[in-house]
């Protein structure tokens, strides 16, 4: 990949990565309820939902999901679903201030956040059609792939790393100010909310003919 071909994908990503979606609720949610340093491990998860599309398009499985009406119904709904109930865990989440987050009962654990950030991108049809329409442009098809591909997926990890550090961290900030246990549940059940949103917005999205 040419750098002036490789600084417009930069571009690119940082303009995907700022984009308010599943991710950046994902993010604050989990700065929101587990403060920054634990909260961080929802990224990781994130991106390797990232990688997984990703790999899924270089593989040519993302083209099938995108021509299958079938197998693009099941992964849609699949996201959906889980969508859903992420924002019923959110809402139904017990309103702890963050010292009682960081010093006492912890509400997931660091492999279950990276679990449910990885879900959050690797089941969504969306982001699979996307990347088939982006990721051509930028592609010589005259030289190797495989390296492309690396390079196309450790771009969209990077800038997913810097912009999802902001919203984790922005989320805990505002937990951090806020003493109150009726202003953390409904901070939660704004979150929980948004997370509903977000699997009703992927249900009205249609595989493209």
């Amino acid at each position: 990949m040419e750098f002036a071909t490789w600084l417009t994908l930069f571009a690119a990503c940082w303009a995907i990565s700022l984009s308010p979606g599943a991710g950046a609720v994902a993010a604050m949610s989990a700065g929101l309820s587990h403060g920054f340093r634990r909260g961080y491990f929802m990224t990781f998860g994130l991106i390797l939902g990232i990688l997984t599309q990703v790999l899924f398009v270089s593989a040519g499985l993302g083209a099938l999901i995108a021509a299958s009406e079938t197998a693009f119904a099941f992964i849609k709904w699949a996201g959906v679903a889980y969508l859903v109930w992420l924002g019923v865990q959110q809402w139904r989440a017990p309103a702890r201030p963050l010292v009682a987050v960081d010093g006492g009962a912890i509400q997931a654990t660091r492999r279950q956040l990276v679990l449910r950030g990885w879900g959050i991108n690797a089941v969504n049809p969306k982001g699979t059609v996307f990347l088939l329409a982006v990721v051509p442009q930028f592609l010589d098809l005259a030289a190797p792939l495989a390296p492309q591909y690396v390079v196309i997926g450790a771009t969209l990890a990077f800038t997913d790393l810097v912009v999802m550090a902001g919203y984790t961290a922005l989320a805990a900030r505002v937990l951090a100010a806020l003493k109150s246990e009726s202003h953390i549940k409904a901070l939660n059940r704004v979150f929980g909310s948004l997370f509903v949103v977000a699997g009703a917005l992927l249900a009205t999205f249609k595989r493209s003919t």
